[in-house]
């Protein structure tokens, strides 16, 4: 550290990035041990993988699918951080606290519903019958 500098100043630059990246490999870590809907869903996405591979769609679909996969796990990842502050604070019941984590679950949900969507339509697109069928 140079002489202007505080030891209580927080890392900068690459040291910064290097400690962030730590942190969020363990937050990752923690919550695929702790949270079975984590590891659910990690699986979901492996699986995900591989029906993309071997179903050979376009690159831009591909990524759209696999996407929303991805944004399932990350708002599980908020959702399971949200549970895991309100249980800090304490273990009575109370209302806040209920709709904390009722409306983190929802949001999960909601990401649930929009990769179904997503799949459904992309797959309805390239392997159903049209929606509206020409007779000429």
């Amino acid at each position: 550290m140079g002489a202007n500098t505080s030891p209580s100043e927080k890392p900068r630059g690459i040291i910064r990035i290097i400690k962030a990246t730590g942190y969020s490999w363990a937050g990752l870590k923690a919550a695929y041990h702790h949270e079975a809907a984590i590891r659910q869903e990690v699986v979901l996405l492996a699986a995900a993988l591989v029906v993309l591979l071997w179903l050979q769609l376009p690159l831009t679909e591909s990524l759209m699918m696999f996407g929303v996969i991805v944004l399932v796990i990350i708002v599980e990842l908020l959702n399971s951080a949200i549970e895991a502050v309100v249980d800090r604070v304490g273990e009575e019941r109370h209302e806040l606290s209920g709709r904390a984590k009722d409306i983190g679950s929802a949001a999960v949900f909601v990401s649930l519903l929009l990769a179904g969507v997503v799949w459904l339509a992309t797959l309805w697109h390239h392997f159903g019958m049209p929606l509206i069928q020409s007779y000429t």
